[in-house]
């Protein structure tokens, strides 16, 4: 489930939550357009050069979730497209993955959304064992199991699953209160906080 996230902007999100909970700019979708993805986070961390237990989690996380992986390298491949099909057969809204992937003609023609870092084609070893749904970092952001992860082209954003309800209605309320204001009123109130932090600087031109 992704908790009514699925129509909010990752800009909406960030505007919110700030910096600290935005993935680097490394962490990106894989082909496009992609689709928003958003629901509960399921991150598996794998050390260097191994894929274990992405592939592990593929099997074990639930329907609607996003699998989100540290990954000690990106000299590997964490998937492929068997694995990417494999999780979109059993309803794993996506992945988000700070490492690479391989096949990506095929995930691309099945439309599977993956954010990473690139592609490879080298796969990984399977060997490391670690625990599945213990927090993992991601691009720079520590992710806890049942977070909520939204991605889409403009990046990806986690919400602390404790802060969900209340960040979910704040951006309902962004959205609704930006829809409602036109272009020019929204360039005139613009033009009158950038003329006021310029006045503020001492800019007199």
């Amino acid at each position: 489930m992704d908790d009514g996230f699925d129509d909010i902007p990752t800009t909406t999100l960030a505007d919110l939550l700030g910096r600290g909970q935005v993935l680097d700019f490394g962490v990106r979708p894989l082909w496009g357009p992609v689709p928003r993805i958003a629901g509960p986070a399921y991150p598996v961390r794998c050390p260097p050069g191994d894929n274990l237990m992405l592939h592990a989690a593929i099997h074990r996380a639930p329907a609607g979730a996003v699998i989100v992986a540290e990954s000690g390298d990106v000299d590997y491949a964490l998937a492929g497209g068997n694995v990417c099909a494999t999780a979109q057969r059993r309803g794993i809204a996506g992945f988000v993955l700070d490492g690479v992937i391989r096949d990506l003609a095929e995930v691309r023609e099945a439309r599977f959304p993956v954010f990473a870092r690139g592609v490879i084609p080298i796969p990984g070893t399977k060997s490391a064992v670690t625990p599945l749904g213990e927090p993992a970092r991601c691009g720079g952001v520590t992710v806890h199991a049942g977070d909520v992860v939204v991605a889409d082209e403009e990046g990806v954003v986690v919400v602390p699953a404790a802060d969900a309800p209340q960040v979910l209605a704040d951006a309902r309320a962004k959205l609704a209160k930006e829809e409602a204001q036109t272009l020019d009123e929204w360039a005139e109130a613009h033009r009158a906080r950038v003329d006021a932090a310029l006045a503020a600087g001492g800019f007199t031109g």
